[in-house]
């Protein structure tokens, strides 16, 4: 099933110290894509074959009548539409429901709002309640990724969402983009093999990426760059995606199993993050090398 991440823009109203899609140390000024571009480049998303889009990147909100228009065409074309958002918008029960109204008016099918201590330094807590609320009541299914570290200072923003009966999410943070930086806790947990559906992103610059996390900051070896829309096809660089060996490795046996075949040790292995020990193995020539040769040999073997 093809989905993708839609970054139709980088532009945000919120500067969140956590963030994954932006980074600081570029000083690189908000980009975002034509609309008639976007378009097009759906229609052929819906030739290709895709089955899902989330419009995500910066916060898709800032162009609220173009977003409209995206999800209209999505709904013509049968494509599942998600919206990933801060909910800065919903700051009373009324206006939520205004643009959720309308939102599934033009066939929008989920909402997904973002919520942490770093958004919420931004936008009031009670904004994801009135977002919430209003997809109910607009037969709009949400959900909330509840982005932790996993400290005790987000006991009190998961209790927050508990207390008010909402569906959410623990997500991990992501330890790129602006929070490269961020100091790590010890984390152990027991042996996962951390299997990752890997789906792609495309940027507002229409460079596409074979994976929505972090594979857009391993800038050593750009190893999950796969092409720009304005050299290839959007079936084509799916393609490019669903035949890579190595990729196919991450989807179906893991990233803990790989990094076991690789050398890393279990007790390495049980501290690091999804994403992190993706990066170690990825980000680095010699050992992207090593794994892209056995991916075709011993690699798919090393399973229990």
């Amino acid at each position: 099933m093809r989905k993708i991440a839609f970054g139709y823009s980088t532009r945000c109203n919120i500067k969140c110290s956590h963030c994954v899609a932006a980074d600081d140390s570029q000083q690189s000024r908000p980009v975002k894509m034509d609309l008639e571009r976007a378009k097009e480049i759906i229609l052929e998303m819906g030739e290709a074959g895709v089955t899902g889009i989330s419009f995500t990147a910066g916060e898709p909100f800032i162009y609220f009548d173009d977003l409209l228009q995206l999800i209209t065409l999505c709904h013509k074309l049968q494509i599942y539409s998600r919206v990933v958002t801060n909910s800065y918008w919903a700051s009373s029960p009324e206006k939520a429901g205004e643009r959720l109204g309308k939102l599934k008016d033009h066939g929008l099918c989920q909402l997904r709002m973002s919520f942490s201590r770093w958004h919420q330094q931004h936008v009031p807590r009670q904004n994801i309640v009135h977002a919430a609320k209003g997809c109910i009541k607009n037969n709009i299914d949400y959900f909330i990724s509840f982005v932790t570290d996993f400290s005790e200072e987000d006991d009190t923003y998961e209790q927050f969402l508990r207390d008010n009966t909402l569906k959410f999410f623990p997500e991990p943070v992501i330890y790129a983009g602006r929070a490269d930086g961020f100091t790590q806790k010890p984390l152990f947990t027991d042996y996962q093999d951390n299997r990752c559906a890997m789906n792609p992103y495309l940027a507002p610059d229409l460079t596409m990426y074979a994976c929505c996390d972090a594979g857009s900051h391993f800038t050593t070896t750009n190893y999950f760059k796969l092409g720009n829309l304005k050299d290839q096809s959007i079936d084509a660089l799916f393609c490019k995606s669903e035949n890579n060996q190595l990729y196919n490795c991450i989807r179906n046996i893991g990233i803990s199993t790989i990094a076991s075949f690789a050398g890393f040790s279990a007790r390495e292995i049980v501290t690091l993050r999804k994403c992190e020990l993706c990066k170690k193995m990825f980000d680095s020539p010699d050992s992207l090398e090593r794994l892209e040769k056995a991916a075709a040999t011993d690699l798919p073997r090393w399973i229990r």
